[in-house]
């Protein structure tokens, strides 16, 4: 059996996708790479299908219709055979040495029996117009190389999260939480670093630079404009989030756990208030929007709803007026994502 399944979703990647798959290539027999082509205009199609070609035992192809990056996961997932199940996005890549390390501490593992239901390992944000780097590393928050579980994790605090880059689930853990990514929806990265923690039972840091991260393309989902222009699609990550557990299905989760949990759930409220209130463009929508969000998991769930709103990271600035909330989240966000985020 592979020891990893790398899924690549790929759209009209021609450009650059070649840099991803050959350091993916990296791990040999040892791994399978799936090439999802969602519905590409360009050569994507055919190049994956060059690289299945040379490397029919590592390569998988999958060539579907246009269905966003969270139908890219999907479809990688359902046809992934390896013991751990990792996303690569086609403008990023991994690192060589780290790699190995990585492949290494799975084999160890395996002859021990004491492999985990989640490795975590470090990301770098790499910037497209200047060459300058920052790591992101979790060595305040989990001692290397140790298998261990959320009970020994220590607290986040502010914007620190676990992201989709630092993530490579067992592929059996991952499934059998059901986590379905939404079609056609951007940032939908945060429900796949949500979704599956309660099904994770064990987990392990591996302290190596392994993913990098490729920032500051002016069409990235992340780019300023685009998030803004995006928030509808933000807000539909946000309530998927917030209907995935009740405030009572929380609050019987490990402490360690739950504690992680209310975190990430406070923080992407946080984001998604900056997405809403940071557009200058269709503000009465914008308003009717965020009032609408609040509502829903109001309905939902109201003791979740008073946990978001009056005991976590939005409370300072959810009963702002509209301007002075949209002033206090820029000045927020630009503090916590370029000071903290990308080291500037």
């Amino acid at each position: 059996m592979k020891l990893i399944s790398f899924a690549v979703p790929c759209y009209n990647s021609a450009a650059y996708m070649a840099k991803c798959i050959d350091s993916l290539l990296v791990g040999g027999d040892r791994v399978e790479i799936i090439i999802i082509n969602d519905g590409s205009k360009d050569d994507t199609g055919a190049i994956a299908d060059g690289y299945k070609e040379k490397y029919p035992d590592i390569v998988k192809v999958i060539h579907k219709e246009n269905g966003g990056h969270g139908s890219g996961v999907n479809a990688g997932a359902a046809a992934a055979q390896g013991i751990y199940y990792k996303v690569v996005d086609s403008d990023d890549w991994v690192d060589e040495d780290a790699f190995k390390t990585v492949l290494e501490t799975i084999e160890k593992h395996e002859k021990e029996g004491t492999l985990p239901d989640l490795y975590i390992t470090n990301f770098v944000y790499s910037r497209v117009h200047d060459g300058m780097y920052y790591t992101s590393k979790y060595t305040d928050k989990l001692k290397p190389n140790v298998i261990c579980d959320f009970s020994d994790m220590k607290p986040f605090r502010f914007s620190r999260m676990l992201l989709m880059h630092s993530l490579m689930y067992k592929r059996e853990a991952y499934l059998q939480s059901g986590t379905v990514l939404p079609e056609h929806t951007f940032y939908v990265d945060n429900y796949y670093a949500y979704q599956p923690f309660p099904y994770i039972k064990t987990l392990c840091y591996i302290d190596v630079d392994f993913y990098r991260y490729f920032i500051g393309r002016g069409d990235q989902s992340v780019s300023r404009n685009n998030m803004f222009a995006r928030y509808e699609q933000q807000i539909r990550v946000m309530k998927l989030m917030a209907d995935g557990y009740t405030y009572e299905q929380l609050k019987g989760m490990s402490k360690g756990l739950r504690r992680y949990m209310h975190h990430a759930l406070s923080v992407l409220m946080m984001v998604t208030m900056y997405f809403i209130c940071g557009g200058k463009d269709d503000v009465n929508a914008r308003k009717a929007a965020y009032k609408e969000l609040w509502a829903h998991i109001k309905n939902r769930d109201k003791k979740l709803y008073r946990k978001l709103r009056y005991r976590a990271y939005p409370f300072f600035a959810a009963n702002l007026p509209w301007r002075l909330r949209r002033f206090v989240m820029d000045k927020s966000y630009n503090y916590l994502c370029k000071k903290i985020c990308l080291g500037q």
